[in-house]
């Protein structure tokens, strides 16, 4: 199969057969053999029965539903599990991405070598305070971190080789750094294309702040896991010895103080309680270094859903 189209979507049954037809116009136009993989994250309208009725009237057309919301990363996650195509694209169910995009996104994985090929959309029509703004915040954070030049890492459309999607595991809020995943796997030839960002026709966004903060805090988790999720104690052992040295080194300069000095009055200086909260901030964080092995070499599958229907999988 030439092509995978992966599509996360929650409570987006008004927009889901103008999609579906406009993807089917523009890839049997082609000429690609193609699936549709819609993934119900836990819709509560009719957004499932939408799917079913597709699926009947074209086989390419194919859904997973989630037994309740766990996140658009959670529907990526599964959708890309399912995905047979040699190259997968992904886009939002909101009509605000455009299906015209697909073949040239395809072509760059196909004919330019791309491994990865992220959509920036340059001209947006969110709401400048509460989107736009903190949009190109959390972009430079990004770029600055991770040393990928892209414009807009959280931007829907995107295109993979197979063995991409295949390769990486996405969790949590982790959707918006699927770029960085790639790029700790081995994918390096990461493109980018100016793609056409349309108004929201259906529907209310689900977007919020929550969500703005969690991108920060997931970033730094990324950070760390991409450089020591497979070796915790390199991390914690370093810094846990360095703090434990720095107290020792000062409690025997007092020791040696106090025997030079008997006078010295070692418990009235701040900086035997310092150096005291210095050696235990060390012991805590070699711990903490051992556990994390510990839980490394045993973790069970983390990234397990509840799927409540299949259709044509």
């Amino acid at each position: 199969m030439n092509l995978s189209i992966v599509v996360p979507l929650f409570n987006e049954d008004e927009s889901l057969p103008e999609l579906c037809a406009w993807i089917a116009r523009v890839v049997n136009l082609q000429g690609l053999s193609y699936e549709v993989l819609l993934v119900d994250d836990g819709s509560t309208d009719d957004s499932w029965n939408v799917i079913q009725q597709l699926s009947s009237q074209n086989s390419s057309i194919k859904g997973i539903k989630f037994q309740r919301n766990y996140g658009k990363s959670a529907a990526l996650n599964e959708g890309f599990k399912a995905a047979s195509g040699d190259v997968i694209i992904t886009m939002d169910a909101d009509m605000q991405d455009s299906p015209d995009e697909i073949p040239e996104l395809y072509n760059m994985i196909i004919n330019s070598g791309f491994d990865m090929v992220s959509g920036w959309k340059k001209k947006r029509y969110d709401n400048t305070l509460t989107k736009n703004i903190p949009s190109k915040l959390f972009n430079a954070v990004a770029r600055m971190s991770s040393g990928i030049q892209l414009n807009d890492f959280n931007c829907g459309l995107k295109a993979y080789k197979k063995k991409v999607v295949k390769s990486i595991e996405v969790f949590g809020e982790m959707h918006r750094y699927i770029p960085i995943l790639a790029k700790w796997s081995g994918f390096r030839k990461i493109g980018e294309k100016v793609v056409e960002h349309r108004p929201r026709k259906y529907g209310t966004t689900k977007f919020g702040w929550s969500r703005f903060v969690n991108g920060f805090l997931d970033l730094g988790t990324i950070m760390f896991l991409g450089k020591f999720g497979k070796k915790p104690m390199q991390f914690f052992g370093l810094y846990g010895t360095l703090f434990f040295m720095a107290g020792f080194g000062s409690i025997a300069y007092l020791i040696l103080s106090k025997i030079i000095c008997p006078e010295n009055a070692i418990t009235s200086k701040p900086l035997f309680y310092i150096s005291m909260a210095t050696m235990v901030i060390g012991m805590q964080l070699f711990l903490s270094g051992f556990i994390a092995e510990l839980v490394v070499r045993n973790a069970a599958e983390r990234n397990m859903y509840l799927i409540e229907e299949k259709l044509g999988l």
